[in-house]
């Protein structure tokens, strides 16, 4: 699969790298996965890249997890981002003014679209029934004329944990986790995505308290 390389100027401190160093515990316990689950984070994530994020995990294992936040726009919109592609030559008409999403602070030269199936699935991989992810420049390249994927999201660089440092982050209260919902994803407007996750698990974003806990 040809990863989708886009070269952009990071001058935007909500899309610069970041190496977070987090020690974690020789006997913490893997979890059961959470793929296909989405992350909420805690009040007690003040990570500026996580804080109020939700992570969807497209990978978690005894290796470690990889996800994507999915409720932080960049100032980036996808007419502009296509613009930066080489291998992208059409102009969408009209424009693509939905903003790009920071997936996480890893890699953030390339690009990924979660997207609902196409016809033609082989340049992406399946998370769920109804939802795939593609760092192939050919689905971008679909973006803005008929062959473009009927919902989809596209985002700049991932998030993801070594083995144990997910659970040693929910153990330290920083994470609520609930199955995740390709409506929340795709039809719940961004500022709404936190808190409306939460509402999904039965709690107002009010009431929070630092007990963490999973679904």
């Amino acid at each position: 699969m040809t990863n989708a390389k886009i070269n952009i100027k990071n001058d935007n401190p909500a899309i610069q790298n970041n190496n977070r160093e987090i020690e974690v515990s020789s006997n913490t316990e893997v979890l059961s996965t959470l793929k296909n689950h989405f992350l909420i984070a805690m009040p007690s994530l003040t990570d500026p890249y996580f804080k109020h994020s939700v992570v969807y995990l497209c990978e978690h294992d005894e290796k470690g997890a990889m996800g994507f936040i999915i409720n932080f726009p960049v100032k980036l919109t996808l007419q502009e981002l296509l613009n930066n592609v080489e291998t992208i030559s059409h102009q969408p008409d009209p424009p693509l003014l939905d903003p790009v999403f920071l997936g996480g602070p890893l890699e953030l030269e390339r690009g990924f679209v979660l997207h609902s199936p196409l016809a033609d699935n082989s340049q992406s991989t399946q998370l769920n029934e109804q939802l795939m992810m593609s760092n192939s420049n050919n689905i971008l390249s679909t973006l803005g004329t008929v062959n473009a994927p009927e919902k989809y999201m596209v985002t700049l660089g991932y998030a993801s944990w070594d083995s144990g440092q997910l659970e040693q982050e929910m153990k330290d209260n920083q994470w609520l986790t609930i199955k995740s919902e390709n409506d929340i994803i795709f039809n719940t407007p961004v500022e709404q995505r936190w808190s409306e996750s939460l509402h999904r698990l039965g709690i107002n974003p009010e009431q929070l308290s630092s007990t963490a806990g999973h679904a």
